[in-house]
């Protein structure tokens, strides 16, 4: 699976968030209510920050934020980070703060992590009424912006045996929410031993998830 430079990928625009050192760019882990695990997968998102940083020229916190909709840090997060295993419950300003958000040109992946579809899709269909999550067709930058994935994204941890599928809402031509279905990449970016996965299944997960970091970060809309 070859890699792609980034050097050339990485004049994005931080102007709709307002100017943010470099030093400070990382994930963002939302907290949201409903009794779900948002936490979550704990040596997921360290894991990925470091493939980020030594795979691509990005510099990025060794650590992820977190945060809730309704903090005012959310708008210095490029990337958004949603995992869990149960409910979801977003509040009418959490809905509203979402939606401006990913306006604005905020990213969000969600990583169904066994249990948190149904709320979920319940939840992203208040933010968005009129656009409905679809298959993010294979040809998307997302699935070869830095790695090749022909076939899409990895199927980490079995769940109900269905194949991994990757989901979106564009906005215009941008991708501004990614979910991965059936995947579960959250565990595959979790310490190699976590779950006894092969190396080889370790390291595509983690590919996978610099694709998404650098596509998040490289598609924000210049104003």
């Amino acid at each position: 699976m070859p890699i792609r430079p980034v050097a050339a990928l990485l004049a994005f625009a931080l102007t709709s968030f307002g100017p943010l050192p470099a030093a400070k760019l990382t994930i963002a882990r939302l907290q949201y209510d409903g009794g779900g695990d948002w936490y979550a997968n704990p040596s997921s998102l360290p894991n990925l920050l470091k493939a980020i940083n030594e795979r691509t020229s990005l510099r990025v916190e060794p650590t992820e934020a977190r945060i809730s909709l309704k903090d005012d840090r959310l708008w210095d997060h490029p990337f958004l980070h949603v995992t869990g295993h149960g409910e979801m419950k977003l509040t009418d300003l959490e809905v509203t703060r979402l939606r401006e958000y990913l306006n604005r040109g905020g990213f969000l992946h969600v990583d169904d992590n066994y249990g948190l579809n149904e709320s979920f899709r319940r939840e992203i269909a208040k933010v968005f009424p009129d656009r409905p999550l679809v298959d993010v067709p294979l040809t998307h930058p997302i699935y070869h912006i830095v790695y090749d994935f022909p076939a899409g994204l990895p199927k980490v941890h079995e769940h109900d045996g269905k194949p991994a599928r990757g989901f979106g809402i564009f906005i215009g031509n941008r991708l501004a929410v990614f979910y991965s279905f059936e995947s579960d990449l959250g565990n595959g970016w979790e310490d190699p031993g976590t779950y006894n996965d092969p190396p080889a299944l370790h390291e595509s997960a983690l590919r996978m998830g610099v694709n998404l970091f650098v596509y998040a970060v490289t598609s924000r809309p210049e104003k």
